[in-house]
């Protein structure tokens, strides 16, 4: 009986692997739009899809990203100028791409663009906060997906969302948690809305890398923004010595976990859009899949317990 059962699994298993390693015949006359792309991981696999045969149409936030990237790749690359968090520079983007497309429509959308500050204690913030992250990280990548919807159904295309671990479990307070909550769910929602045309929607969830917005210097300018602005009671609950502690956290966080290697979460978007058979989620990198993706199915009791045990202890506690 477990022979069997061992067997089976075995051919599962290898199967698998030769399915999921089919791809695409060819990709030369693919458009794919990627947004924020002035650094990190659009920079990069805006660079990488050039160099594979995509045409690439790629979305920064600042002529200066845009000039860069346009000089430093050789491949068929175009670039625009976007602010997610508006809905003209949204809408001017869009009759770009349909310009750039024409009749075949878009194979490829990757909503990459993202912000993470202010991250800190829930208290901390203010409800701007929460607004400011949501706006490029949630409602950004939306109302993107909607504007370029029809031509991805023209091509069968594929949607490529960035959400995150702390998507799935979260570790800190702020709208970054939150607003990788929401995409998991729009991902999730789109993949099965769009199943009976084609468009295939998968979602990249990263751990800890070092690209803009893990930026040590202006993750402690943030901290340090949230702690002056707090009213004095709320400082004398938490006291001086927790601020301390919890930017120590921060740069433990920052200098030993986080990876610089980038290309290991542009991989899992390159199968994405070049796969014959993407998956639906992928994990990228060591702290993603041995700490907060196996963390994320445990009891929440025990992660709570875990994170309360790690992180500093506020000064005066009810007890």
């Amino acid at each position: 009986m477990w022979l069997y059962l061992l067997l089976a699994a075995l051919v599962w298993a290898l199967g698998w692997l030769v399915r999921d390693r089919r791809t695409l015949p060819s990709v030369k006359d693919k458009h794919v739009f990627i947004t924020g792309c002035d650094s990190g991981f659009g920079n990069l696999l805006a660079r990488r899809l050039a160099q594979r045969g995509f045409r690439v149409l790629a979305a920064c936030l600042t002529p200066q990203g845009a000039d860069g990237l346009q000089r430093g790749c050789a491949g068929n690359l175009r670039t625009t100028l976007l602010d997610v968090t508006r809905s003209e520079s949204i809408r001017r983007a869009a009759e770009w791409v349909r310009e750039e497309v024409g009749e075949k429509g878009l194979f490829g959308l990757v909503n990459n663009a993202g912000v993470a500050n202010p991250i800190g204690p829930t208290e901390w913030m203010r409800i701007e906060d929460y607004k400011q992250v949501m706006a490029v990280n949630t409602f950004g990548a939306i109302e993107v997906t909607l504007q370029l919807l029809p031509l991805l159904k023209r091509a069968r295309g594929r949607v490529v969302n960035t959400s995150s671990v702390l998507g799935r479990l979260s570790a800190n307070g702020g709208g970054y948690c939150v607003s990788k909550y929401c995409i998991e769910a729009f991902s999730d929602s789109l993949r099965r809305d769009m199943y009976h045309f084609g468009v295939k929607v998968s979602i990249i969830e990263p751990g800890y890398f070092k690209t803009a917005i893990t930026n040590l210097e202006s993750i402690e300018g943030s901290l340090r923004q949230l702690w002056d602005r707090l009213a004095p009671e709320t400082q004398l609950s938490y006291g001086e010595e927790f601020f301390h502690k919890y930017l120590k956290v921060q740069r433990l966080i920052m200098n030993i976990i986080c990876d610089a290697d980038l290309g290991k979460v542009t991989r899992c978007m390159e199968h994405a859009l070049g796969a014959c058979h993407p998956r639906t989620r992928y994990s990228a990198g060591w702290d993603a899949k041995l700490l907060w993706l196996p963390a994320s199915y445990l009891p929440a009791c025990i992660v709570d317990f875990v994170l309360a045990t790690v992180l500093p202890k506020p000064a005066h506690r009810v007890r």
